[in-house]
């Protein structure tokens, strides 16, 4: 299985290393020429190939999307479809924002299967990984189960919070945010803010 990580900042690094660690193939692509990055990524990701984006999509069975999100409208939309995509990405939109980041994303990459993960642990705090629990929201019942067990290979402990919509549970402002939660605290969560 090929991973295909989208941004080579603090967060794409860390994806990338869990995934080469656990055995998949991974490409990772910066925002500009791939030559930009290798010395960087050959430090911290050694083992991953640095590549365009389009190039690294082209042939990923799961694409993560860990861009600061200023960058994420930078990117063609057409390259998604038919990709499984991890929205790791955070913003921190007015409190009347009507759209969680990754329903914005999925009204974007029209065809593609967005799934919302990972963007509510700290970078620092994913190595190692160890069973941390991990919220998981996506309206594809495939994709989750594929990010699910993506996730539980490299390490984590995905727990679903439900459609994608329910991302925003994870979002910052949510208690979970940032938090080193328990499967049992995240699942507590989830079903007093469904009740």
């Amino acid at each position: 299985m090929k991973i295909a990580v989208l941004g080579a900042g603090h967060v794409g690094p860390v994806i990338a290393r869990l995934a080469l660690a656990a055995g998949y193939e991974v490409g990772i692509a910066g925002s500009g020429d791939p030559a930009r990055i290798e010395m960087i990524i050959e430090f911290l990701a050694p083992g991953a190939v640095a590549l365009p984006a389009a190039d690294a999509v082209v042939d990923a069975d799961l694409v993560v999307l860990a861009i600061p999100w200023h960058r994420f409208p930078t990117l063609e939309p057409e390259m998604f479809a038919g990709k499984v995509v991890i929205d790791s990405m955070n913003h921190w939109p007015p409190a009347e924002a009507p759209l969680g980041t990754s329903e914005e994303v999925a009204r974007r990459l029209v065809g593609a299967d967005v799934v919302k993960t990972l963007n509510h642990v700290a970078y620092q705090d994913m190595e190692p990984a160890a069973g941390r629990a991990v919220g998981i929201a996506g309206d594809s019942a495939d994709a989750v189960q594929a990010v699910a067990e993506f996730l539980e290979r490299i390490g984590f402990d995905p727990v679903p919070v439900g459609p994608l919509a329910a991302g925003r549970l994870l979002e910052p402002g949510s208690p979970v945010f940032g938090v080193a939660a328990r499967r049992q605290e995240l699942e507590n969560f989830t079903k007093e803010q469904q009740s």
